[in-house]
């Protein structure tokens, strides 16, 4: 028997529901903010991911899955920005309009250790929006975060927030921590050392004891942050602070891609354990002009789907969101007539099914029952002879005779389809 690579899951019937409830609301949330869907394709040229997320990060060193064939070297999307930022520039989009606003849902990989909310293939919630630097926008895509989170039911969620500054600001960042960790060097795991040669920023998201506790000494302020920055940075969180936005700043924030700048914010949940993020997202104004395009800002975000699943209270509704009739039909003249019936109320818009292996009465009702449905219909002999149906009603248990002519009107008014 074949069993499922670890690290993936098989999201059945009986779940699907869920899924498909914040999906809705978050295509619903997203079309409130004037945004636009976008699919880009599941494999990319690794050199978008090298070029964007930067050689260094653990997502190119560690995490990506290589499809490799005799002359072209793929990989599996890690994540959707560089995607997204690769289409806009690709199809022209930077010529065609002014400011972009993209959401995109879909399933990302990641070559990793599988764990509560962390797998090799999970699925991304998120939005980009490319051709502006205002701190209207870092505004915007925030509070767009905490409002599909409220609408996902979701609560004791914390916002951090923080600022990485320009470019400039983030070389005199990583002097700062380099002159500041380097005597405590010995002190960090052996994947921080290694961060401190490559990466040091990533540092300061490290999850080990000792090394938080390495970074909390550090005294962390915004002294590296020009005034534009700065100023950026208050414009930001006195937006949020009007809008009634939740948030704390965390100056030990950091993200792990290289593309970042300015504005980066993570949104956790104690619920989660260690792993406890449940969608992060910043700014990358240099991204578009390092991918070949014009020098524009941008700002997104990404939620990891399982991991909203985790926390939130959505029960979803029936995968079609409509009462489910279920055809009982006896004999060879009922199941031949049952044929057109099913045609007729799903041509009406009418969510139905019926029984295809010629069971009995008692064991088609019992797949009925199991199935879910709110009434069944049963046509036998006695039933085409009048030109008429029974129809019971699973809940309450009472049935009526229907007439064939009549079925469908009289099935609208008994479910509202």
């Amino acid at each position: 028997m074949f069993k499922r690579i670890p690290g993936t899951k098989d999201i059945l019937p009986d779940e699907i529901g869920r899924w498909h409830k914040i999906e809705e609301e978050a295509r619903s949330i997203f079309s409130l903010y004037n945004y636009a869907e976008v699919r880009p394709p599941i494999i990319e040229d690794i050199a978008l991911f090298n070029r964007s997320l930067g050689a260094s990060t653990e997502i190119v060193q560690k995490q990506m899955f290589v499809i490799k064939n005799a002359s072209d070297t793929y990989v599996l999307r890690p994540e959707g920005t560089a995607s997204v930022a690769r289409a806009y520039l690709e199809n022209n989009l930077d010529k065609n309009q002014g400011l972009a606003k993209f959401y995109y849902l879909g399933p990302m990989f990641r070559l990793e250790r599988p764990q509560k909310g962390r797998l090799r293939q999970f699925h991304h919630i998120g939005c980009e929006v490319i051709g502006s630097s205002s701190p209207l926008v870092d505004i915007e895509v925030i509070s767009l975060a905490d409002k599909l989170l409220r609408v996902f039911g979701i609560e004791g969620y914390r916002t951090q927030i923080n600022s990485l500054g320009c470019p400039k600001d983030k070389q005199a960042f990583t002097g700062l921590l380099t002159e500041a960790l380097k005597p405590k060097l010995s002190k960090l795991c052996a994947d921080c050392q290694e961060r401190f040669k490559r990466n040091i920023l990533r540092i300061l998201d490290c999850k080990n004891e000792s090394c938080r506790k390495e970074v909390a000494g550090l005294n962390i302020k915004d002294s590296y942050l020009c005034q534009d920055c700065k100023d950026h940075a208050n414009k930001v969180t006195a937006g949020l602070d009007a809008l009634g936005v939740k948030f704390e700043v965390n100056p030990y924030l950091v993200r792990g891609l290289d593309y970042y700048t300015r504005t980066v914010f993570e949104i956790k949940h104690e619920a989660l354990g260690a792993q406890d993020a449940i969608g992060a997202g910043g700014r990358y104004d240099s991204l578009i002009k390092e991918l070949g395009g014009p020098d524009c800002g941008s700002m997104g975000f990404a939620f990891g789907m399982e991991r909203l699943l985790l926390v939130s209270k959505c029960q979803g509704a029936q995968a079609s969101g409509k009462e489910l009739i279920y055809l009982i039909t006896l004999g060879e003249s009922a199941q031949k007539e049952g044929l057109k019936i099913l045609n007729s109320l799903r041509e009406s818009g009418i969510r139905c099914d019926t029984d295809y292996e010629g069971k009995s009465l008692k064991g088609a009702l019992r797949q009925a029952n199991d199935a879910g449905a709110g009434f069944v219909l049963i046509l036998g002999d006695d039933e085409l002879k009048k030109r008429v149906i029974t129809l019971k009603d699973m809940q309450q248990g009472l049935q009526q005779e229907i007439a064939l002519d009549n079925l469908t009107a009289e099935l609208k008014k008994k479910v509202g389809n």
